[in-house]
């Protein structure tokens, strides 16, 4: 079941000043979007410190005309390797 809304880290753009949701290649090859079903979870998964978006789930479709993503990869853990100062790198 997908919740109503999801909470989506955000990066620095670097086409613009402002920020971008992130969308990684996964394992597999495919091109997923990182989405959380709650906010500790961002949190505990990304960093305290990750700055993130609140998205309702029936506007993905905003967020993949300009960034387009194979997958939703919900609650993903992403490894400490690819944080730094309690955020994503």
């Amino acid at each position: 079941m997908v919740p109503p809304a999801l909470y989506l880290p955000l990066i620095d753009n670097p086409d613009s000043e402002g920020q971008m949701a992130v969308v990684r290649r996964l394992a597999d090859g495919r091109m997923g979007l990182l989405a959380y079903t709650a906010l500790d979870r961002l949190a505990d998964k990304c960093g305290t410190r990750q700055p993130w978006m609140l998205l309702m789930t029936s506007e993905l479709g905003r967020i993949q005309a300009g960034q387009p993503f194979d997958v939703v990869a919900f609650d993903l853990d992403v490894p400490a390797s690819h944080r730094a100062d309690g955020r994503l790198a």
